[in-house]
C-alpha cells in the first residue's frame, strides 16, 4: 500500500503546483510549504529540530541558569466530524465505482486518521513524547554546565491538560535518565494554571473572527480540479459530497493530524497548492489575530500573559540572587507561548501588523509547532553582571528594538525595563 500511495501522491502533487489561481500575497511562506506539505497545519506541524548553532557569549561569562517555556508535544486534533464526513463522501464514491486511484488512497488514508483518532480529541501522540524527550536532551548536551555545575535544582509546573503534564513526564524523565543526581520538582494545579495558559477574552475572539470571516468569505478556491482528481465521474461526486468547499476543508483537516500520525504518503498534496494556501492562510491569520502583537487586538491581548511574565522574572531574579534553581521548567499551549514571544519582543514572530501587513510577512508555521519551545538561557561572568539570550524552537533569537551587549546577549535589567516595549514599537510607526 505504501508504494502505491506514494506514486499517486507524487503525480498529485506535481499537478498541484502547477494549479489554482488563489493569490499568494506571502511568497516567503508559500515557499516554506512547498518544501512540506504537513507544515501548512501552522499549530499542528510537528517539530523539526533545527541544526543547533550557538554564538559564543561575551568573554568571561558562563550559562548557570534556564528558564522555559514548551507547549505540549504532537497531539490529535479536534476533528472528528470533519474526518467522518470525508470518509463518507469517499465511501459512497467507491460504492459507486466513481473513485480514481487516487481518491481510492485518500479514502485508506481517512480510514487510518479515523482508526488513530480513537475518539480522542487532544490527546498526546507517541510523536509529542518524542519531542519532548529530545529537547530535554538537546538542553542538555547544549547547556551541560547549568546542570552539572549548580544546585541541581529544578521545578517543572504543568497545565492540568493531561497533553501538557504527559510532555513535562517525558522532558524530565529523559533529563533524570542524563544525571540521575539531578533534584526535579513536578506540580500542576489551579494557581499553576492560572499563569502557564490563558484563552482569547470573548469581545476579542468575535470581533477576530468577524475580520477572518469577511476577509475569506469571498476567496473561495476553484473546486473543479480536486473532484476531477478523487473521482472518475467529478459531476458525481460534486453531487455526493454535497458542499464542495467544506469537502476540501475536510480533506485540510485530516492532512494536518497525519504527519503527527506517522501516516505514510501525504494528505495535503491531494488537495491543489491554492487551496493548501488558502486554508493555511485562514488558519494562520486566525492565530495572529486571536494571539499575538496585532495592530488591531495586541494592546488588549498581549497583557494577559503578564502573570506568567511575572513568574519568570521573579523566579529568575531569585535563582541569580540565591543560585538555589538550575532551571525553571513550564508546559503549557500555544495560546500563552504565542502571548509570551510577542509580549517579550521576538523578532518575526513578534511583530507588529495590521492584519492585511501580517497576510503579507508572518509565517506562523515558522514559529509554533507541536513541542514550540521557549528558552531563556542565563549567563554570569565574575563581577555579578547577567545577560540572557533568548531561544525560540532553539534558534537564537533578537528582540525587536532592543540593542543587546553582544550578539544576542542582552542584559537582564535592561530587559526588565523594557518588558512592555512590544506596544510602543510598531512596524508601521
Amino acid at each position: 500500500m505504501k508504494g502505491n500511495i506514494t506514486i499517486v501522491l507524487a503525480v498529485l502533487l506535481i499537478a498541484g503546483n502547477n494549479a489554482g489561481a488563489q493569490i499568494i500575497r506571502n511568497p516567503e511562506a508559500a515557499a516554506y510549504l512547498r518544501e512540506d506539505l504537513t507544515r501548512a497545519g501552522v499549530n499542528s506541524n510537528c517539530y523539526e529540530f533545527p541544526e543547533l548553532k550557538d554564538t559564543p557569549a561575551p568573554k568571561g561569562y558562563k550559562p548557570f541558569y534556564i528558564s522555559h517555556y514548551g507547549r505540549h508535544g504532537s497531539r490529535s486534533d479536534w476533528g472528528s466530524a470533519n474526518y467522518a464526513r470525508l470518509e463518507k463522501v469517499l465511501s459512497e464514491g467507491k460504492a459507486a465505482g466513481i473513485l480514481t486511484p487516487g481518491g481510492d488512497s485518500l479514502l485508506t488514508l481517512t480510514r487510518e486518521v479515523i482508526r488513530l483518532h480513537d475518539g480522542m480529541d487532544g490527546r498526546l501522540v507517541p510523536r509529542g513524547l518524542y519531542e519532548h524527550r529530545m529537547l530535554a536532551d538537546r538542553m542538555f548536551h547544549r547547556y551541560r554546565r547549568v546542570f552539572t555545575k549548580g544546585s541541581g535544582k529544578i521545578s517543572a509546573v504543568s497545565s492540568m491538560v493531561p497533553r501538557c503534564m504527559l510532555s513535562m513526564t517525558a522532558f524530565t524523565d529523559r533529563l533524570s535518565e542524563l544525571d540521575p543526581g539531578l533534584d526535579i520538582h513536578w506540580d500542576a494545579g489551579e494557581k499553576i494554571q492560572a499563569y502557564v495558559d490563558n484563552v482569547c477574552p470573548s469581545d476579542i475572539d468575535k470581533s477576530a473572527y468577524r475580520i477572518i470571516d469577511s476577509l475569506y468569505a469571498a476567496e473561495v478556491p476553484d473546486t473543479v480540479l480536486i473532484f476531477r482528481r478523487l473521482f472518475t465521474d467529478a459531476e458525481a461526486g460534486r453531487r455526493i459530497a454535497g458542499d464542495p468547499v467544506q469537502f476540501q476543508r475536510d480533506i485540510f483537516a485530516a492532512g494536518r493530524v497525519q504527519d503527527p500520525f506517522g501516516l505514510d504518503g501525504n494528505i495535503m498534496a491531494f488537495l491543489p497548492f491554492d487551496v493548501v494556501y488558502h486554508n493555511w492562510e485562514y488558519v494562520n491569520i486566525n492565530h495572529f489575530l486571536h494571539q499575538c502583537n496585532s495592530e488591531e487586538f495586541g494592546d488588549r491581548r498581549l497583557p494577559a500573559v503578564r502573570n506568567l511574565v511575572d513568574d519568570i522574572v521573579s523566579r529568575a531574579d531569585d535563582a541569580i540572587r540565591t543560585g538555589n534553581h538550575a532551571a525553571d521548567l513550564r508546559f503549557g499551549h500555544d495560546y500563552p507561548a504565542l502571548n509570551l514571544v510577542c509580549y517579550l519582543g521576538f523578532e518575526g514572530v513578534g511583530e507588529r501588523y495590521d492584519v492585511e501587513a501580517a497576510r503579507q510577512h508572518f509565517n506562523g508555521s515558522l514559529y509554533f509547532p507541536f513541542a514550540m519551545s521557549i528558552q531563556m538561557v542565563f549567563y554570569r561572568n565574575n563581577s555579578g553582571d547577567i545577560l540572557v539570550k533568548f531561544l525560540l524552537n532553539e534558534q537564537e533569537t533578537l528582540l525587536r528594538g532592543l540593542a543587546p551587549v553582544s550578539g544576542p546577549y542582552y542584559r537582564w535589567n535592561t530587559v526588565k525595563a523594557n518588558l512592555k516595549g512590544y506596544l510602543q514599537r510598531s512596524s508601521h510607526a
